[in-house]
Formats: C-alpha cells, sequence, structure tokens
C-alpha cells in the first residue's frame, strides 16, 4: 500500500498549454475555421483603437 497518492500539489502531472493565441500583430484577432459558422462567416475580429 502507498503513502502518495500522486495528490495535493500535482508537481508531478503533466500540465496543459495554453490554447493558441490568434491575436495577430495588429491587435485583430483571426477567427478559427471551425469557430467561424457560429460567428457569421467573420474571418477576423478588428482591433479597438484605444482612447
Amino acid at each position: 500500500m502507498s503513502l502518495h497518492s500522486g495528490g495535493g500539489f500535482g508537481a508531478s502531472r503533466a500540465r496543459n498549454p495554453p490554447p493558441p493565441s490568434h491575436q495577430q500583430a495588429d491587435g485583430s484577432v483571426r477567427i478559427p475555421e471551425a469557430l467561424r459558422p457560429y460567428m457569421g462567416g467573420a474571418e477576423v475580429i478588428p482591433a479597438v483603437a484605444a482612447e
């Protein structure tokens, strides 16, 4: 019987990488093809100028 359950801090568990960023250099966001039907067919969300 092991006293270590693998729980607790989870330091030994593999971490999930962050999701890919679709933000472009100009601040706009490219919509992944799989999501475009839900976004009215839009390909890009334009950047908003800071005030």
